[in-house]
């Protein structure tokens, strides 16, 4: 099927959604479980797996035409299931009935996804992770501390990287699995915030039972399968807005038109110039996206998250300095669960804050800069004591 055709079959696709399901009207669960039956919710799948099969980079053509009826964005209430969750399963789970079993509630936002990588002992070094799965019959016990999880809270599956063989060097011990985060044995505890959110977690898992059948790809192959999550997880964070003026530069411009008394010269050209370098990452992300292929992104989808990270921190400090002495006037700092949205979002001191967070989830800056100068440069890569030793014997803190 040419181009054009495939277009024209995405366009019409959501435009009999928004004709027979109208957002404004039909309750959230019903308009997106239409949206995923169409085959709208990541048009690159499969059919009947939430897709049409055709390139990724038409998401924007479905996505421009349901936002403009009115509807919400479904990322931003399960942003690890939309970016992260979905592009492995559909990659890696066994069976197309697990598939369809996973994804449609998750697509509806009924079920809510986390992501359970970090450590507390291996953060920027994911592979040297220590929480454990033992093979038991037709399960696998595991046992081990996760932190920094989001959405744990309200999660109903989370994506596990377990160690299964600590007698081999720590990339090839690992293995993926799909965890019901309400099973015996799973303990969720907030973590608060800088902002006095806890959107973030640390998770305990205890004697957890997870079915063979929840394995994502083959047992020590953990590691390849935590790369397509990976490098979706840095592609969907990156991601800027489809419309121009999108994203957390509309914070900024917002902000200016509302206090004229506090500007200035030198705060309009850094206005200036944090717009400029907003619009060319946004069409930096929509022509990667105009040529994207049904194949996941790679690891230049790295840039996009670095830079994005760095300009929200810049943003919100321009914010900052707009609003002077008032910009130190946050005093909501009580404990408080809460859920992901741009309604959560709260006041732009809190973004400020929260800001900060940026350049360390999804892969820090210094990780990413790593990334893109060993494996797009070319670059020599850093030192690497552990290199082809076993696992357990790499010294740890």
């Amino acid at each position: 099927m040419s181009a054009e055709a495939d277009y024209t079959r995405v366009a019409d696709a959501a435009r009999r959604v928004i004709r027979e399901h109208d957002p404004r009207s039909v309750p959230l669960t019903e308009f997106l479980g239409a949206c995923f039956d169409a085959g709208l919710s990541w048009v690159h799948f499969p059919e009947n797996l939430g897709g049409l099969g055709v390139s990724r980079g038409l998401q924007t053509v479905a996505a421009a035409i349901l936002q403009q009826a009115g509807a919400t964005a479904p990322y931003a209430v399960n942003p690890v299931g939309y970016g992260m969750a979905a592009p492995t399963l559909i990659e890696h789970a066994r069976t197309d009935e697990l598939k369809r079993r996973w994804l449609r509630p998750l697509a509806t936002n009924e079920n809510i996804w986390c992501q359970l990588f970090s450590e507390p002992g291996a953060g920027s070094d994911l592979a040297g992770l220590a929480t454990s799965a033992v093979r038991d019959g037709d399960s696998w016990v595991a046992n081990g501390q996760k932190v920094w999880t989001t959405l744990a809270h309200r999660a109903s599956w989370a994506l596990l990287l377990a160690r299964t063989d600590p007698d081999v060097p720590k990339h090839q011990g690992l293995t993926y699995f799909v965890v019901d985060m309400r099973a015996p044995g799973v303990e969720t505890r907030p973590l608060r915030q800088m902002t006095g959110q806890a959107e973030f977690n640390e998770v305990y898992l205890t004697e957890v039972r997870i079915p063979d059948a929840h394995r994502l790809g083959a047992i020590g192959a953990g590691w390849q399968v935590a790369m397509t999550t990976l490098m979706n997880e840095r592609n969907s964070i990156g991601a800027s807005g489809t419309r121009r003026g999108d994203g957390t530069i509309a914070d900024a411009v917002a902000l200016w038109a509302r206090r004229p008394d506090r500007h200035t010269p030198v705060l309009r050209d850094r206005l200036t110039q944090l717009w400029v370098r907003s619009e060319a990452q946004r069409l930096t992300s929509a022509r990667s996206g105009a040529t994207a292929t049904v194949r996941g992104p790679g690891p230049e989808g790295s840039i996009g998250k670095l830079v994005g990270a760095e300009l929200n921190k810049q943003i919100y400090e321009f914010c900052m300095d707009l609003l002077g002495p008032e910009g130190l006037l946050y005093g909501d700092y009580t404990m408080r669960d809460n859920d992901f949205g741009e309604d959560e979002l709260g006041p732009v001191q809190q973004r400020f804050l929260r800001s900060r967070a940026n350049t360390i989830e999804g892969g820090t800056s210094e990780v990413l800069r790593n990334i893109l100068g060993e494996r797009i440069l070319g670059l020599p890569g850093d030192l690497r004591a552990d290199s082809g030793r076993p696992w357990r014997e790499v010294p740890r803190g």
